[in-house]
C-alpha cells in the first residue's frame, strides 16, 4: 500500500536541501510509504548537472542520504545522522529525463546503528545507483526532544 508522508518538519523554519519546501534552490522531495520501502521520485534539471546531460554525482548522493533519512524516520520510527554512505554508481543518470525513483529499505536494524539499502532508477525502470548507508540513530525519547521528531507517529502520514 501506498501513502504519503507529510514533512512533519516543515512547520518549523529549516532549509533542508533536500526535502524543505521552502528552499528554492534545494530538491523539494516529497516522500510515500510503500510497502517495506520509502521513495520518492524527482525531476532533474540542468542545473544539477556535472558533466553535459549527466546528474552530478553528489546530487545523486544527496538523493541517497535523503531517502536513507526518510527511511529511517518511517520504518525505525527513530532520528538520527549520516554515519557512512558507500554509493556505486553503475550507470549515469540523464538529465533530460522527466522523472526519476529513489527508493530505501531497512536491511537491519542493531542498537543505535540503522542500515539501508537506497536504489536509484532512470524512467526506464533501470538501476543506476544503489548504495548502503548507516545511520546512527537517537533514542525515541531524544528524537522527540532534540531533534524535532513528532512524538505522535501517526502525524507523518495524511
Amino acid at each position: 500500500m501506498r501513502r504519503k508522508i507529510k514533512n512533519v518538519f516543515a512547520e518549523y523554519d529549516y532549509n533542508c536541501f533536500g526535502c524543505s519546501p521552502n528552499n528554492s534552490i534545494g530538491l523539494r522531495l516529497e516522500f510515500y510509504e510503500n510497502d517495506d520501502f520509502v521513495e520518492t521520485t524527482w525531476s532533474p534539471a540542468r542545473q544539477y548537472e556535472g558533466y553535459p546531460d549527466v546528474i552530478h554525482g553528489g546530487v545523486l548522493a544527496t538523493l541517497i542520504d535523503e531517502t536513507a533519512a526518510w527511511t529511517m524516520y518511517i520504518k525505525a520510527r527513530c532520528a538520527g545522522v549520516s554515519s557512512r554512505i558507500n554509493i556505486r554508481f553503475r550507470k549515469p543518470v540523464n538529465s533530460t529525463q522527466k522523472e526519476i525513483l529513489t527508493r530505501g529499505t531497512i536491511t537491519n536494524f542493531n542498537r543505535n546503528l540503522c542500515y539501508i539499502h537506497v536504489e536509484i532508477f532512470n524512467e526506464q525502470g533501470e538501476l543506476c545507483t544503489e548504495a548502503e548507508v548507516v545511520y546512527f540513530t537517537f533514542s525515541k525519547e531524544k528524537s522527540i526532544q532534540e531533534h524535532y521528531f513528532p512524538s505522535d507517529y501517526d502525524s507523518f502520514f495524511e
